[in-house]
Order: structure tokens, then sequence, then C-alpha cells
């Protein structure tokens, strides 16, 4: 009895599970209990270490300074892991397990954006599918091949809204409608996460970059942003907020003023809208050294200045930014930061550590490369998702797809350039590994016509050597492809450019080629939209199929032939010029709509929102409500018949918007409120509907985020159908 009373007292039966065991480490536990357990043992030092992120490994990102592995605490909270097999990595972990107090894990992140090894088209195209479902698949591949080789945390998805095609990280995100990026963002965040965060196949999505980085102003990156208080609730929020309803585990801070306060250290945005609002209980962290830049950004006089700014405002965790580690000590023994506050942002980054189940886990298997990375059927969805992104813009006199043709000149710096196909922030994507242009059409065309390849100009520059030659290809041919756009890296972070025309060599060489007098069809490949208004006119079809990532030529080379029936449609605006930017579809009205029109160009855009041809025609029934009013409390469904005219199954994607012709608040001329995809074989019907809450789908919102139903008139829109619906 005495033995048994001395373990009782020693062991504390009655509040640990084990003897000796600190409850943090009883995975029975619920994590709440786990995370409260473990905070009430860290010292100040300790919890501070966990608000910050360093380096592991060396990277090809400019801004990346590799940390010297054995300078790095192992109590750190956080690396940015830059390999891609895991023993760097369990080799940092075994320290921070093993050789510290408390055997805390370190969370291990990294930018998975479209994809890991297996690359998939850039995100942009990936809203061009207009097909969520395809995308959930992506990024759960993608989670798997990074879980497995040792990251737990994606900084995905991008879901800024961008509105100017100059802003190099357009490619990033979904394109310039909310509704759309908040759609893709749900789908994003379900993949990398699925039902089970502790999965050894999933990862934690961070929503980036919070807020209206995409208005960045002139389209320059990292630069100043106007946005009002109504704009940020209309345009720039809706994403962000459904991530948060999706479950999103992180969420990371933008680079930009918003005006005139750095999302950095914006109390408005962080704490009082994302967690105090929205309910947000995840991990905040910076982007890239963000809390230093605060400095140059003119809001703080020093890095001590800096980090109370930041940290106070809501942010979590420093990214490499070695502010957070070197002060947050002496601001909170000066009163100028709580420990309250400190426990907070530590409370959510140890959350997020249980719900990974890092404690249990924390090492990662080493699986061969062969078995983890750019499997048979991650390349299979890849290819599927590339073959759904791609526009068919143009298509005079039916030139596509080939068919019959002799003799094929495929020409343009693009052919031998498979590289330049991965888009920027391809993770450990591998351009040997990308299915080249001239393989895949010669695959594709070989058996029926002679393929002639020609790369005839160069990118840009001012090399005319190969037009001669590239022309008497042409000459030779029945019908010129011509392969052309833009380098990886002209998109994507600090890829801003001041026109967004093909460069002047590429135009030039489209006119020389015209004078073959042959038909021409031109093929895209670029992370923006472009404005093509001086090459439209000359090219009989014209095909865009951005940066599809490792399938390469593959899904344009099916496209081409007819193989594959194109289904994409543009997920954003394409100008005419560049002077026409910004330029997007839910645009408000003007009080002079028949001026204020631009005098030298037609005001409407090339290629508006929406837009994409197939090879099959497809017919619009009437739109229908299953009612004509309702009061705000009551549902309806709009429905509209969709019959494929066509010789050849396809697939067609409605798109439904509304409009609110009077309101307190003026609105769009149009939002988007609902999509969907079916495939509708020759010949056949399908219905389409969308299930209208006047709540969610006719509401607006206020400048301070309050949503209003105003009862009147509203309208529902499908392409040229319209139907009034009253509200009461």
């Amino acid at each position: 009895m005495k033995t048994l009373a001395c373990l009782m007292l020693c062991c504390g039966l009655m509040s640990w599970p084990l003897c000796g065991q600190p409850r943090y480490k009883d995975a029975s536990l619920p994590v709440e209990e786990r995370v409260e357990d473990l905070l009430e043992r860290m010292t100040l030092e300790e919890k501070i270490l966990q608000l910050n992120q360093y380096t592991l490994g060396a990277s090809d990102n400019a801004n990346n300074i590799e940390e010297v592995t054995a300078r790095i605490p192992a109590g750190i909270g956080s690396l940015i892991y830059y390999e891609e097999n895991p023993e760097l990595r369990n080799g940092m972990q075994r320290r921070a397990v093993e050789q510290t107090r408390l055997g805390i894990p370190i969370l291990f992140g990294y930018d998975v954006i479209h994809g890991f090894r297996t690359v998939y088209p850039i995100s942009l195209a990936q809203a061009c599918s207009w097909n969520t479902d395809l995308v959930r698949e992506a990024c759960d591949m993608a989670a798997a091949e990074a879980r497995r080789s040792g990251v737990d945390w994606t900084f995905s998805p991008m879901i800024d809204v961008a509105r100017d095609g100059r802003w190099g990280r357009i490619s990033e995100g979904y394109g310039e409608d909310p509704y759309t990026n908040a759609a893709f963002c749900a789908a994003s965040v379900e993949g990398y996460q699925g039902s089970d965060l502790s999965s050894s196949t999933q990862v934690a999505a961070c929503l980036k970059h919070y807020v209206g980085y995409g208005a960045s102003e002139a389209g320059r990156d990292y630069v100043y942003t106007e946005i009002s208080r109504q704009t940020l609730w209309d345009t720039y929020l809706p994403p962000y907020e459904a991530g948060v309803r999706a479950g999103a585990a992180t969420v990371m801070s933008s680079f930009n003023d918003i005006s005139g306060t750095p999302a950095t250290c914006n109390a408005y945005t962080l704490s009082e809208v994302l967690k105090g609002q929205w309910g947000f209980g995840g991990l905040v962290v910076s982007d890239w050294a963000a809390v230093p830049q605060l400095i140059p950004q003119g809001a703080a006089a020093d890095r001590k200045e800096a980090a109370r700014l930041a940290v106070n405002a809501g942010l979590d965790m420093d990214m490499v930014g070695h502010c957070y580690d070197n002060y947050l000590d002496s601001l909170v023994r000066e009163g100028a930061v709580s420990e309250e506050r400190i426990d907070d942002a530590v409370r959510r980054v140890l959350t997020l550590k249980f719900r990974l189940g890092l404690f249990e886990r924390p090492y990662t298997g080493e699986v061969p490369a062969d078995q983890r990375l750019l499997l048979p059927q991650n390349r299979e969805l890849a290819e599927r998702l590339a073959e759904e992104s791609i526009v068919l813009l143009k298509n005079e006199g039916g030139l596509l797809p080939l068919q019959g043709q002799r003799t094929i000149a495929v020409l343009g710096p693009i052919v031998d350039a498979p590289g330049e196909l991965l888009g920027s922030w391809s993770g450990h994507g591998r351009g040997e590994e990308v299915y080249p242009v001239r393989d895949a059409l010669t695959e594709e065309f070989g058996g029926t016509s002679q393929v002639i390849f020609h790369a005839g100009c160069p990118f840009d520059g001012d090399d005319r050597s190969g037009f001669a030659s590239a022309l008497e290809a042409a000459r030779e041919a029945d019908v010129v492809v011509l392969f052309m756009g833009e380098r990886r890296g002209w998109s994507g972070e600090n890829g801003s450019r001041s026109s967004i025309e093909l460069p002047e060599i590429q135009e030039e060489f489209i006119v020389e080629m015209q004078k073959a007098g042959k038909p021409m069809v031109l093929v895209l490949s670029s992370g923006r939209p472009l404005a093509l208004q001086r090459v439209e006119p000359l090219c009989d079809a014209i095909v865009e199929m951005w940066q599809p990532g490792v399938p390469g030529g593959r899904p344009v080379a099916g496209v081409l032939s007819g193989r594959v029936n194109p289904s994409g449609k543009l997920s954003v605006t394409f100008p005419r010029t560049t002077g026409q930017i910004p330029v997007y579809y839910n645009r408000r009205q003007s009080s002079r709509p028949r001026q204020g029109l631009y005098q030298d160009i037609p005001s409407t855009p090339l290629y508006e929102f929406g837009h994409g041809m197939s090879y099959t025609s497809f017919e619009y029934g009437d739109l229908k409500l299953s009612r004509e009013s309702v009061t705000g409390g009551e549902t309806l469904t709009a429905e509209i018949s969709v019959t494929n005219t066509g010789e050849r199954d396809g697939a067609e994607t409605v798109h439904w918007f509304i409009s609110d012709p009077a309101c307190r608040i003026t609105r769009p001329l149009r939002e988007l409120k609902h999509f969907e995809k079916q495939v509708i074989p020759a010949g056949e019907t399908r219905v389409f509907r969308f299930g209208i809450d006047p709540a969610r789908d006719l509401s607006f919102v206020d400048s301070d985020g309050n949503r209003f139903l105003e009862p009147g008139d509203y309208y529902i829109m499908v392409k040229d159908r319209k139907v009034r619906l009253q509200v009461y």
C-alpha cells in the first residue's frame, strides 16, 4: 500500500496518463489539453523561438540566403525546407526532438504552388479548366509528394484577385474574379489537407497573400496599394473568408501597404477581421522578411519597432526576418508586448504541430524517389488538368483541328525550350522531365503529316538570322503553327512587366511568316493574359496553352490534332493593348455609359472573361426560375438546358451571374455566383442548375463587412439569357 501511495504521489495518476510522462505527450488527449500543458512548461525563450522561421537547404530563389545548419537553434519553430529528400530534414528534426528540453518538433514548409516534383499547370491556367474536382485531386497529389519528401506545410494557395496582367504574380492565382478565387481556394485547401491533417500524405495549406497584393500599383511587385474599405470587402477579402471556412490551417500576410498600413502590421485585417470576425484559430506567418521590410515601407524606424508592430497587430510567425528572435524578449520584458499575446501566437504554432501529428511521427520515412515522385498516375493527372486548362481563343474557318495536312511547319522559340513550360514557382520540377513540344507534335502527327521544326526567332532580343529559313519552311508547309510567348521567369514574383504585348521580335516574326500566305495557328505559352491586338488579325486560330508543367507539349498536341476537344474558358480578361489595363468583367457602371470610351481603340476587351471555344457547338435553351419572387428567407432554383448540336462530345461550362441594378451601394454590372462544367455527348442535352439562396447570392457587404439583402429587382444571367427575380 505504501508503494502504491508513493507511485500515485510521484506520478500524479489523476493528472498524468503515464508515470513520468507529461500530458502533452499523451496522444489520447485532446489537442487543446496537450497544447496548454506544453505551453505552461515553456520558458519565454522557448516560446519566442517557436515564432521564428529560418531556412534549411539551398534554393535557386534570389532572395534565399541559406542558414548555416549548425547555427540553427534546435528549438526553432519552423524551417523552410529546400530539399526533395527527407535526410537533411530528419537530421535537423532529431536535434529538436532528442536534444532539447521539451522535444518540440520543427514544422517544415515549402512553396508547393502548382506541384512538387510533378509540376502541373500554373494556377491561372487551372482556373480556366473550371474543374474544381480536378484541381482538388492535383493538390492532393502534390501534398503526397511533398509530405513524403519532408514537407509538412505548403505556402499555397495564392488567392490574390488580380486585374493587372503586368503584375507577374497573376500567374500564381485564379484570375480576376472573387468568386472564382474562392471556389478554387476551397478546392485547393481540401486537396492539400484532406480529411486528416496528420496523414502521411497531407500538408497544411496557407492562404496568401493576405490581403490586396493583387492590386499592386501599376502592376509593380511589393508596392503600395490604394484599396477602399468597400473594395476590400467586395473584391479582395471573399476568397480568404472562403479559405478560412474551408478549414485552412494557416494564412500568410502580404508585402503591400493597404491604404497606408502595411499588411504585415495591419491590426484591422489580421486581428479584427481574420481572427475576430471570422474566428480564424490558425497560424499567421509573414511573407519572406516582411517584418524588417516595414522599415523601408516607412512604418517602423528599426527592427525592434517592426517586431512590436507586427506581433501586436496579430502576426504570429516571422519568416526569416530575424526580428522576433532578436527583439521579442526585450519587448515583453519592457511591457511593449504582452506575454498573453506571445502565448496566443505560440498556442497557434503548437496546435498546428499537434494536428499534423508531428509529436507522434516527427520523422519522414526515407522512401526512394522513384516510389514517391513523378509517378505515372501523377503525370496522367497533370496532363488531364493541362488539357482542360487550354483555351481555344480563335478558330476562323474551322482551321482547327488540323486534319489532312501533308506538311506542318512548327516554328517559334518554345519548340525546343521545354523548361520554359514549367512556369514560375515550379517546386522541384526539372526541365528535362517536361515533354518537349517537338517530341509531342512528332508523336501526334508523324504518322500522317511531315512536320518541319524551326525555332525561327528567340524569345526576345534582336537576332533575326533565323527569319529567312523559317519563312522558307513556312512556304513549304500547308499550315504554319507558331509557338510563341513568355519565358518562365517573365512572370511570378518580381516578374512585373511594363507591356504585356509579345516582345517586338516575336511580333515581327509573326508578320514575316504571314508572307508565306499559309493558314497560321498561334499557340501561346504565358504566365499572364497577353495583349494581342497587333497579331490577332494575322492569325487564323489562336490557342492559349499557358505554362502546362511537366505534360509540356502533349496536351496542346492533342488539341491541335483533335484528339482533345478544348473546353477551357478564360478566368481573366485579355485586353487589346496594355494601355487598356485594368479591364475586367465585373466593373461598375459609368455615370455616362455611352461616353468615357477610348478614342483610338474599342473599349471592349479582345477576349472577355469566360471566353473559350470548342470543336463542337452548344445551343442554350431558356433560362427558367422555379419561382419569380421570393422573400429573403426563401430559396429557389434556376436552370438552363444546353444541347450539344455538333458531331463530337464536348464539355461546356455554364457561368451564372447576378445583377442588382439599383442598390444603396452600387454593384458591378455582373457578378459570378456559380459555375458548373459538364460533359455533353454529341446530340444530347444536359440541364445545369443554380440553387439560389438570396441571403448568400444576392446580398452585399458594406465597408465594415456587414451583409445586407435589399428588397427589389434582381437579374439572373447566363450568356445572353436574362430573367428577373423579385425579392420582397
